[in-house]
């Protein structure tokens, strides 16, 4: 187990790595990108409904700041760990610099299972975490944001810690956040909408028509589902979906508004929804069904070397963070399965995160429509620099996009004189 742990850290450091040396690129550049320019562990105390006192651990990692100040979302999950938000971070500098956000990246996360705990303990919990890591945060620090195992209810609370231990008003430390409180609108579904515009822009450049295309989604929480129904909405077949439970199957087609439904009223539970599909107790099946593309929207290390030679698609459009590893990258590149990768397809969220800081701080907002329309222009943009660098060194796509970032990455650390 720790070995797995640790190849998520060491699997963005050998892509850092592997860039800077086709780039050639001074040994500042990876020595410097390779670790957190800062890294947070907080233990603080929370109290339970039964009266007792539990101690809960959490981190933040400060990955690099030359482009702009931190960014990136807190995850409450038990299987939290500091390597894992070492590299979470490291990705959201990648994923800033290739949508051309003024950001660095930033990730936070709490040791906590979400589903023991009462509404008024996550809230405790919530509070507890900002409260400790509040002097290492702000509008222009550190901007938190929902991840997994948090939501807009939790990102509401924090915002509130932040602001009675300040001591003044201040929206655009947190993003994510409730509509009435500061939050965007647009934001809730911008991941699954970003993965759909980008699946959208990647067809136009390889010449196929996404209508008709059968997908597959592993993950139905926030990002999984609203990539589901825009997948649906462009006219896709989605064939399969899986959660926690289980994966539901339909050759023919899945009836996703109806599957939406079921699961945000039960989450984690997908296998029981009625419909007319099969049932596997695999949530990894989706992956390996009969579809033209399949969309991993869960947790990291999904396509293993294990599982990768048993994909059926042509083409894996990655929602989740780092969900392939190094050695089944490889396996789908000698197969010919091309790869979207993760810091490019998932960038919607922390694009539309970036608007709401943008209308937090100058207290104008913007209309759904207005999100939208900038979204997809941003989201093409990102596309279309990956691209033309995936063709024009032949590189497969995540290596093109390490090249934009990283490049974008040097020349700012460069023009502040830090090597």
């Amino acid at each position: 187990m720790g070995e797995e742990k640790n190849n998520v850290l060491a699997g963005v450091q050998e892509h850092i790595k592997k860039v800077c040396d086709s780039l050639g690129m001074e040994p500042a550049v990876y020595e410097i990108l390779k670790e957190p320019l800062r890294f947070y562990e907080v233990t603080f105390p929370v109290k339970m409904d039964d009266g007792t006192i539990r101690m809960v651990k959490g981190y933040r990692s400060q990955h690099n700041d030359a482009l702009g100040p931190a960014k990136g979302g807190v995850r409450f999950h038990p299987g939290v760990y500091a390597d894992e938000v070492k590299a979470l971070s490291a990705w959201m500098t990648i994923k800033c610099a290739i949508a051309n956000l003024p950001y660095g990246g930033g990730k936070g996360g709490v040791v906590i299972d979400t589903r023991e705990l009462s509404e008024g303990e996550l809230e405790r919990v919530s509070r507890g975490y900002i409260r400790a890591i509040a002097p290492y945060i702000g509008p222009l620090v550190d901007i938190p944001a929902p991840d997994m195992g948090t939501n807009p209810k939790v990102m509401g609370w924090m915002v509130d810690e932040y602001c009675k231990q300040v001591g003044y008003h201040a929206p655009g430390v947190i993003t994510g956040k409730p509509i009435i409180v500061g939050g965007s609108l647009g934001r809730g579904p911008a991941t699954g909408r970003g993965i759909m515009l980008t699946f959208k822009r990647f067809a136009q450049a390889e010449g196929f028509d996404p209508k008709g295309m059968r997908v597959a989604i592993q993950g139905f929480g926030n990002v999984g589902r609203s990539a589901a129904l825009h997948l649906h909405e462009l006219g896709c077949k989605v064939v399969a979906i899986s959660d926690i439970s289980g994966t539901v199957y339909n050759s023919k087609g899945l009836d996703v508004p109806a599957l939406a439904k079921y699961a945000e009223k039960n989450p984690d539970n997908l296998k029981d929804a009625p419909g007319e599909h099969e049932v596997s107790a695999d949530t990894r099946y989706a992956l390996e069904v009969d579809a033209d593309a399949i969309f991993p929207c869960a947790l990291e290390n999904q396509i293993t070397e294990e599982n990768a030679p048993r994909i059926k698609a042509k083409y894996v459009i990655e929602g989740a963070n780092g969900p392939t590893t190094t050695a089944a990258d490889q396996i789908l590149q000698e197969r010919g399965i091309k790869v979207v990768p993760d810091v490019l397809a998932n960038t919607g969220g922390v694009t539309v995160s970036y608007f709401e800081w943008v209308q937090n701080l100058q207290n104008y907002y913007w209309t759904e429509e207005e999100i939208n329309e900038k979204l997809e222009i941003n989201m093409n943009k990102a596309f279309d620099d990956l691209y033309a660098m995936h063709k024009k060194h032949n590189v497969d796509m995540r290596t093109a996009a390490y090249m934009v970032a990283i490049d974008k990455l040097a020349r700012a650390m460069k023009a502040r004189g830090w090597f």
